[in-house]
């Protein structure tokens, strides 16, 4: 494992532990004994690891800790439940943490989706039109054949075969931390990541519909498209020359 020397002290609070991983020292929360994300967490800190996996931030309480400890040095890992990776933002914000703290201590987010593979044995090439077409030139300016799912005895009759994910990766800038300081709401903050590279979900989706991965009405399914133009956001105005004129980005 790559961030596992035996100089490097890593530590864990799962709920529950589900892989037994050498090198590491994980930590089975246990409710009913008072041992929770929190009280790991601050047990944790004691001890002054290099690394900290913390399974869910859920409650206010966990999420103030696990920022603290992110501001004194440590490398911290942990999930919550979003709709996308910029929702994380609004999501601790909600549990009481003071934008400043999160701009200064996050390093990125990253949300994923799983969509089924189009089966390889049956798949079908066809052509786009309409609607479709239409979705692929937003999403990731491309338009061309595409696949379609039949159906066959090596899939079981439904036409996908397997699983592959699709990813989110919104790091910080500059830009998004000015943004979160100003305290933007979450459309606002996905169109800063935007700007500053960020793939959404319904890009990446469509990316694998242009691979031949997966099928137009798998991706829509899992994940919407975007409510904006993609073309649109990354022509606004810059967001220093938005708050200097007051404008919405």
């Amino acid at each position: 494992m790559r961030l596992t020397p035996p100089d490097v002290c890593i530590r864990t609070a799962e709920d529950p532990i589900e892989y037994t991983l050498p090198g590491l020292c994980q930590m089975q929360m246990h409710r009913q004994i008072g041992l929770t994300f929190a009280s790991a967490l601050r047990a944790f800190l004691r001890q002054d690891p290099d690394i900290i996996l913390v399974g869910e931030i859920r409650d206010p309480e966990t999420a103030q800790i696990a920022i603290e400890a992110a501001l004194t040095g440590h490398l911290l890992f942990s999930t919550l439940h979003t709709n996308d990776a910029p929702s994380t933002i609004s999501r601790l914000t909600e549990m009481e943490i003071e934008p400043f703290m999160i701009s200064a201590s996050l390093i990125c987010v990253c949300a994923q989706r799983l969509l089924r593979r189009v089966c390889k044995s049956c798949k079908q090439s066809y052509v786009p039109e309409g609607r479709e077409e239409l979705l692929l030139q937003k999403a990731i300016d491309w338009t061309g054949p595409v696949f379609n799912a039949k159906g066959c005895p090596t899939c079981g009759g439904s036409g996908y075969k397997g699983r592959v994910g699709i990813h989110e990766l919104m790091a910080t800038s500059e830009d998004l931390i000015k943004a979160i300081n100003a305290a933007y709401d979450t459309a606002r903050l996905k169109r800063v990541a935007i700007r500053n590279g960020m793939k959404t979900l319904h890009q990446d989706s469509m990316l694998k519909v242009k691979e031949g991965i997966t099928t137009i009405q798998e991706a829509i399914a899992k994940r919407p498209p975007d409510l904006e133009d993609i073309a649109a956001i990354m022509n606004a105005p810059t967001l220093e020359d938005a708050l200097l004129a007051g404008l919405s980005v």
